[in-house]
C-alpha cells in the first residue's frame, strides 16, 4: 500500500467527549483534507479522496469518533496504536464500502456518498465493522469466517453497549439474519465453504453460540467479550499473522473454557446445523412481524441481557 502524501495549510483543535482530541488540516497533493482523533490509546489518521467537498468534516469526524468509542469499550482499549482512515468519496448517501488492511500498518478504507449527512452516518455500521476487523489476527483465507464472522456479531453488540442502538434493533437483526449463516446442501463445514452466507452470517452463529455456550459454562460470569479482551490485550491485531488454534486457546483460557476450540473442531469441517428456534426460545427472544418481544422468564433470558448490558462504571 503506497504512503498517504499531505500538505498543512490550516490548524484545527477541538475535543469530543471531552476524551478525543481532534486536530484536522486542510491539505493538497491529491487529498483533499486530512485528520487526526486521539484516542486514550490510540491515534487515528484521516484522509479524503474523491469529491468530497459537499461532506461535513465534523460530522464524518464525529461518525469515525462515535465508530472507535464503541470499539474501544467493547475490547477495553483500541485494538491498535495507529491506524489511517481513508474516507472515498462518491455519489449517493452513507457509508458505501470498507475494506481493512495491514500492510504497512492497519488501514481502512471506507466509500462514503458525497450528500452523507449526519443522519446518514448515524445508521451506518460499516465504520464500526471495519474498526472490529482490527482486533483480530490475520488468517489464512481458508478462515475469512472467523474474521467476518466476528466484525458481523460484535458490530452491533459493541454499538448496543454503548447506547448507539437498541437491544430491539440488534436481536431483530440476529433473528432475520442468522438463519442465512446456516448450511446448505453440500456444505463441508465453515473452513471449506465459502460462501456469502457462511462466511458473514455463519462466521456471526458461531461467534453467537460461543457467547451463549461461555456464559452458560461460567454461570454467566464471563462471555465472548472476556475472550476476546483477552487476544487483544496479548497482541493478537490485525497487525500480525497467528495460527487459529493459538488464539482460541488464548480466549479459552481467559475465561477458563474451552468453548471456542471445541466449537471451532465442531463447525469447521462439518455442516453444523443449530436449532435456531430453540435458541431463540431459551433467549427469550421473539419476532412477531418486524417486531421484537422478549421474554424475561425465559431460561438464558439472563444471558441474553449480559450480552448487550452497558458497561458498568
Amino acid at each position: 500500500m503506497p504512503a498517504i502524501r499531505r500538505g498543512v495549510a490550516v490548524l484545527f483543535l477541538f475535543a469530543l467527549g471531552g476524551a478525543t482530541d481532534v486536530m484536522a488540516a486542510d491539505g493538497a497533493g491529491g487529498l483533499s483534507a486530512a485528520n487526526e482523533i486521539r484516542l486514550s490509546d490510540a491515534t487515528i489518521q484521516i484522509s479524503y479522496t474523491g469529491d468530497a467537498g459537499g461532506l461535513d468534516r465534523n460530522e464524518l469526524r464525529d461518525w469515525i469518533a462515535a465508530s472507535a468509542g464503541a470499539v474501544q469499550s467493547y475490547y477495553g482499549r483500541f485494538p491498535v496504536k495507529r491506524v489511517r482512515i481513508r474516507i472515498e468519496a462518491g455519489e449517493g448517501r452513507g457509508a458505501r464500502s470498507g475494506t481493512t488492511y495491514a500492510h504497512n500498518g492497519a488501514l481502512i478504507r471506507v466509500g462514503v456518498g458525497r450528500y452523507s449527512d449526519s443522519a446518514d452516518l448515524k445508521r451506518d455500521w460499516i465504520m464500526t465493522h471495519e474498526m472490529v476487523h482490527l482486533a483480530m489476527p490475520e488468517f489464512s483465507d481458508r478462515h475469512a469466517w472467523l474474521e467476518e464472522g466476528l466484525a458481523t456479531y460484535v458490530e452491533p453488540v459493541a454499538r448496543v453497549r454503548v447506547g448507539q442502538l437498541t437491544e430491539a434493533e440488534i436481536w431483530r437483526d440476529m433473528l432475520r439474519d442468522m438463519p442465512k449463516g446456516l448450511p446448505a446442501a453440500g456444505d463441508r463445514g465453515l473452513d471449506n465453504t465459502h460462501t456469502w452466507g457462511r462466511t458473514y452470517w455463519g462466521g456471526a452463529l458461531f461467534y453467537l453460540l460461543a457467547d451463549v455456550r461461555i456464559r452458560e459454562r461460567t454461570g454467566n460470569r464471563a462471555g465472548l467479550q472476556d475472550a476476546l479482551r483477552a487476544i487483544v490485550a496479548n497482541g493478537g491485531n490485525v497487525e500480525v499473522s497467528w495460527d487459529v488454534r493459538k488464539t482460541l486457546a488464548m480466549g479459552d483460557k481467559a475465561v477458563g473454557t474451552n468453548v471456542l476450540t471445541d466449537l471451532y473442531d465442531e463447525m469447521r469441517d462439518a455442516p453444523v446445523a443449530p436449532d435456531l428456534a430453540q435458541l431463540w426460545r431459551r433467549l427469550g427472544v421473539k419476532l412477531t412481524g418486524n417486531v421484537v418481544e422478549f421474554d424475561d422468564a425465559a431460561p438464558l433470558a439472563a444471558i441474553r441481557q449480559a450480552i448487550t448490558a452497558k458497561p458498568g462504571p
